[in-house]
């Protein structure tokens, strides 16, 4: 398939048609797989849903045929396209009725479960830092990226899709509100030691 889709003419031609065909099937297989997190979708909205994931990776395939490097089957590069897609897409109609919270009052869930009265004294305390620290550290829109993704779980292609920016700008204000956070945690005496130093 590969060969073709390199070429010209009809042999290109049928040779998109069947990638069409194969990210078409990803596409509705990934979204069967996610279907509990569809639900009240009919099918032939599933359908669309699954047609616009293999159109988009199709385009993002042939896109990027020159990436290609052939450490593993041409399909199986070409399938983690559709996959992405489809992911994407669910995530997207499963936010798309929700609002998107920000605000920052959901801090304290932030907190894991202690074992004792020691434990919960200290994570108390940490915790209280954390909150201060993201509510005066950080600028409105590190608080509104972080508290959206890291609090509220809220998926980062919901929240580009929303806030009409890239997941890449989401990724490095998260970045920088992580090392913000980190600097004011340390500047504060708390050991929070090499945890999320790569973020």
């Amino acid at each position: 398939m590969l060969d073709a889709l390199r070429a010209g003419g009809p042999r290109r031609d049928a040779a998109v048609a069947e990638l069409h065909a194969l990210l078409l099937r990803g596409a509705r297989h990934e979204l069967a797989r996610r279907r509990s997190s569809l639900a009240g979708l009919s099918q032939g909205e599933l359908d669309d849903l699954a047609h616009q994931a293999a159109d988009d990776a199709a385009t993002a395939v042939l896109g990027k045929l020159g990436t290609f490097r052939g450490e593993s089957r041409f399909t199986t590069w070409a399938y983690k396209f559709v996959l992405l897609e489809a992911g994407v897409r669910a995530r997207r109609r499963t936010w798309r009725d929700r609002e998107v919270p920000v605000a920052d009052d959901g801090l304290d869930r932030l907190a894991p479960p202690v074992r004792s009265a020691h434990q919960a004294a200290e994570q108390s305390e940490l915790l209280a830092a954390v909150v201060e620290a993201v509510r005066r550290d950080l600028t409105p829109h590190q608080r509104e990226v972080f508290t959206a993704l890291a609090v509220n779980q809220v998926p980062i292609d919901v929240l580009a899709e929303r806030l009409a920016t890239t997941r890449g700008a989401l990724y490095k204000t998260l970045h920088d509100a992580r090392r913000r956070l980190r600097a004011s945690l340390a500047g504060r005496g708390f050991d929070i030691g090499d945890a999320g130093a790569g973020t």
